[in-house]
């Protein structure tokens, strides 16, 4: 499991943010806070699709385990973005849980919104 460092971008028209992208793990977590809400994108170079799962830690209105989000990256050239909101994060450990179905040639990178 990674911990994925949040980017800031910038406003600024004479420095604009220049992102990193990082190799994922089969579980990425993302720190939160109340700030906002975050953006992620994740690209595929290889040859297979990536499924990501992006885990809802929350209930229900009626108290039941909420649905997780899924979507797939398509293979080779495959880029997917999702916006993500600090209800996503666990209560007892204020990280939100990633998990991709496989991890070659596949990049991520999170960014405050």
């Amino acid at each position: 499991m990674a911990l994925l460092t949040v980017q800031s971008v910038s406003s600024d028209p004479n420095a604009p943010t220049t992102p990193t992208y990082g190799a994922v793990a089969a579980s990425d977590t993302v720190p939160v806070d109340s700030s906002g809400s975050y953006i992620l994108v994740v690209k595929n170079a290889s040859g297979t699709s990536d499924t990501v799962t992006v885990q809802d830690a929350g209930l229900t209105a009626g108290g039941s385990v909420a649905t997780n989000r899924t979507f797939a990256v398509p293979i080779t050239t495959g880029e997917r973005w999702l916006r993500l909101t600090p209800s996503f994060a666990s209560t007892s450990t204020g990280l939100i849980t990633i998990t991709h179905s496989q991890t070659t040639s596949v990049t991520c990178a999170i960014f405050r919104a």
